[in-house]
């Protein structure tokens, strides 16, 4: 959530940098900006009017101490206008303080001054490309045909207990998902990431601080007799570890990583860019997250991509790296780097991680602040990224590594599986 001093002083340049989105802001930034205007003078009338009420409160325990109580009654019936006042002045504060929340919770971050403007992943720049892309897609089996064919993945049974989009794996294919798992976790370990097993449920503040409320509300599983939300990914409960708290420059910077499965009610349409493995309402995922001063969080950035670089060379799949465009961005985010992978079957690129960083979006909707060298407070970087998401990686793992109607595992994966084919 952009602050109220950015928009009071930055607004022009929020404005500009929003347009790059796609959108128009100008009518909600100048509304607040009125609304915080007239909330900062119902401040110092109330500031006023209870130092007013205050003083009178002294005057009436001198008139009491010094008998003169019939005075000390008139100055009581002064006291009483007062507080009514003061009620009324808080309660107009809140209105006004309610009215700007609603507002900033609608206006997305600010994109960082290299990112592209755009509309959709047609405008998003390639970085760079790394693998041989071949095309196999004419003799080539579909990742869902081999799983079938091995029977290690059962999307019919899958649908058949609980609904499409929530596979179960079984055999090798079940060891082959908890030897990514390991192997994601223990680059993470070496990486210096903290390991969290983290709850798979979050209350609503929680849903709040890192922005999937109210923006995303709609694609997570709600158990509404609770109040609880189904995490969309790990990203959620790890960042809000750090939810009204103020850290130190001696804290920074925080490094966290965890499995989760990561449940999304995004809705699928029918085809092969949704068949399979390509789009789950159920999925694994490692995600990684940092915490940093401000300072140092493209540092922070550039490290978190070299590492999902390493995994994906590791597991020795083609692909490449997409800076996004504005408009192709999340709302929460100030700058998102997307990885690929060639799908050789397929014939095409599948996402298999987002890497951004959100710089004070995040931190300011979750009060989390540090106290620098000179003992003042200011708001940190969050980062998180994917590292990796198992569907698509699985998807073309089977589909680039099969040969002679086997699949070879990775070289570096064998350890983690304990097989080398399936």
């Amino acid at each position: 959530m952009l602050t109220l001093t950015q928009i009071r002083e930055e607004r022009d340049q929020i404005i500009k940098a929003l347009s790059k989105r796609g959108v128009d802001v100008t009518e909600s930034i100048d509304k607040i900006i009125i609304l915080d205007k007239e909330r900062r003078f119902l401040q110092k009338e109330l500031d006023d009017t209870l130092a007013q009420s205050n003083n009178l409160s002294r005057q009436i325990g001198e008139l009491m101490k010094s008998g003169k109580k019939e005075e000390a009654e008139e100055f009581k019936t002064e006291t009483v206008g007062l507080k009514k006042k003061s009620s009324d002045l808080k309660e107009k504060m809140q209105g006004h303080e309610s009215s700007m929340n609603d507002l900033l919770y609608t206006i997305p971050n600010t994109p960082s001054d290299i990112v592209v403007a755009g509309k959709s992943e047609e405008d998003n720049e390639i970085i760079s490309t790394h693998g041989e892309q071949v095309d196999l897609s004419d003799y080539c089996k579909s990742h869902w045909d081999i799983a079938k064919e091995k029977d290690i993945i059962d999307f019919d049974l899958g649908a058949k207990v609980t609904g499409a989009g929530f596979p179960f794996y079984k055999g090798k294919g079940a060891k082959l998902q908890r030897g990514l798992i390991r192997y994601f976790l223990e680059k993470a370990d070496e990486a210096g990431y903290t390991e969290y097993i983290p709850p798979l449920m979050i209350n609503s503040d929680s849903g709040f601080g890192t922005g999937q409320l109210p923006d995303k509300e709609g694609q997570m599983y709600n158990m509404k007799a609770d109040s609880l939300y189904m995490i969309p990914t790990a990203e959620v409960p790890l960042t809000n570890i750090y939810r009204d708290t103020l850290l130190t420059a001696d804290d920074l910077p925080i490094k966290l990583c965890g499995y989760t499965p990561c449940f999304r009610r995004e809705a699928g349409s029918y085809g092969k860019e949704v068949r399979g493995l390509n789009r789950l309402h159920q999925f694994d995922k490692v995600e990684i997250v940092q915490i940093s001063e401000p300072s140092s969080s493209d540092k922070a950035l550039e490290g978190m991509i070299t590492h999902v670089q390493s995994l994906l060379e590791g597991l020795e799949l083609p692909y490449r790296i997409l800076r996004l465009c504005a408009g192709d961005m999340g709302f929460t985010a100030a700058i998102t780097y997307d990885f690929e992978v060639w799908s050789a079957a397929q014939g095409r690129w599948l996402e298999v991680s987002s890497v951004s960083n959100f710089e004070t979006f995040q931190a300011n909707r979750l009060k989390c602040r540090y106290k620098d060298a000179d003992g003042a407070k200011n708001l940190v970087h969050t980062l998180n990224g994917s590292a990796l998401a198992l569907p698509r990686i699985v998807a073309a793992l089977l589909e680039n590594h099969q040969a002679d109607g086997d699949v070879k595992i990775p070289v570096d994966l064998i350890p983690f599986v304990g097989f080398d084919k399936i």
